[in-house]
């Protein structure tokens, strides 16, 4: 029997880089260890983490984004015409308890005709596709991390004087992308896009405003830009997407319920499954799940991969409760509600607490749906 994804008990992608990986990477940073050296250390840190999911009762495999240094700019940095600059801003990551993460992240700008002129996943795919028993999923970042953070500034206005045609051949790029992913066998495709959520916050609605571009209007193009990056898709290909409003060393960006985005997203967006945050109050309340489409499911976030308690049972069936109030219960699953390690450096939690915790996710989707 095909089950259907996503699963019932899900994650979102990422976890805790091992010490000798995160080591294997610094002295390849330094010179002191060549491209197959530090292939080889990853190639066995993804081996075990793939047991270790495996173990713990999860369907869907991911290599850990064991090979990358965030979540987004490895993957988007491979395509022709973008270039990745670093110290331009500092972005405000924030704390539960008031203070501040301080982070000066990666910038992408737009200086070339964008084009798909390689394979960027592949390689790692059949990788994984070799190492799991299970359903390998890929995760790669949404189309919309090339555009919302820099804009038009970040987009050459001599390239691209019509952004139209920025967004084809964005689109174009993923599709190849996609295309070439399928054909190795790939059938279960993560988007992580923190843009749609980062458009919940007012805060950062208005300075969007006062850019110039209209929230709402950035919401229906971000579903067409998903929507056109998938249009080859095989069938039988599940597309998830993952809204997530910042993860940094256990800190975030953004706060605000679904409401401002909710209607469109759900029923513009044409994929299986939408992966959401729902682990505190920033998230608001399950309300704006009531747009939630027939034949879609919901992965409802509500454990945190940020803090190292393991959720108990009975509060999470109680949030369940309390989400199929909105949207029926067979259209949902459970997760966390990011990466354990969005980034390279990992959130404030030890490798065993992220065990703990996928294995409470696993036994309390079982109990839940039977499955």
């Amino acid at each position: 029997m095909t089950e259907t994804r996503p699963f019932r008990a899900d994650h979102v992608g990422s976890f805790l880089r091992p010490a000798r990986l995160t080591e294997a990477r610094e002295r390849h940073a330094a010179g002191k260890l060549d491209d197959a050296g530090l292939r080889a250390v990853e190639d066995d840190c993804i081996r075990e983490v793939v047991k270790k999911q495996e173990a713990v009762g999860l369907k869907g495999i991911t290599d850990g984004e064991f090979r990358r240094t965030f979540f987004h700019v490895d993957f988007l940095e491979k395509l022709a015409g973008v270039s990745v600059t670093y110290g331009e801003f500092t972005a405000a990551f924030r704390k539960d308890d008031g203070s501040e993460v301080g982070f000066r992240p990666p910038t992408m700008h737009v200086e070339k005709p964008i084009r798909h002129v390689q394979p960027i996943q592949g390689a790692d795919y059949d990788f994984l596709a070799g190492a799991v028993t299970k359903t390998p999923k890929v995760c790669i970042p949404a189309p919309s991390m090339l555009h919302f953070r820099g804009g038009r500034q970040a987009i050459s206005e001599r390239v691209y004087p019509d952004l139209e045609d920025f967004y084809a051949d964005l689109a174009a790029a993923y599709r190849a992308e996609i295309d070439d992913l399928a054909r190795r066998g790939c059938r279960y495709l993560q988007m992580d896009d923190t843009n749609l959520a980062y458009l919940c916050d007012p805060k950062i609605r208005a300075r969007t405003e006062a850019r110039g571009d209209d929230p709402d209007s950035l919401t229906h193009l971000y579903c067409r830009l998903v929507n056109e990056a998938i249009a080859d898709r095989p069938k039988d290909m599940t597309v998830c997407v993952h809204l997530c409003r910042g993860n940094f060393k256990s800190a975030w960006v953004a706060e605000g319920g679904y409401e401002p985005v909710a209607e469109i997203l759900f029923n513009e967006m044409a994929i299986d499954g939408f992966f959401l945050e729902y682990d505190d109050e920033r998230s608001g309340d399950f309300a704006p799940l009531r747009f939630m489409p027939k034949g879609k499911r919901v992965v409802l976030g509500l454990m945190s991969s940020k803090r190292p308690e393991v959720e108990t049972k009975a509060a999470l069936k109680q949030r369940i409760d309390e989400a199929a109030r909105y949207v029926p219960l067979e259209q949902c699953c459970l997760s966390h509600q990011c990466g354990f390690s969005s980034t390279a450096h990992g959130n404030e939690l030890a490798e065993d607490d992220q065990w703990k915790k996928l294995e409470r996710c696993v036994e309390v989707a079982g109990e839940v749906w039977g499955e």
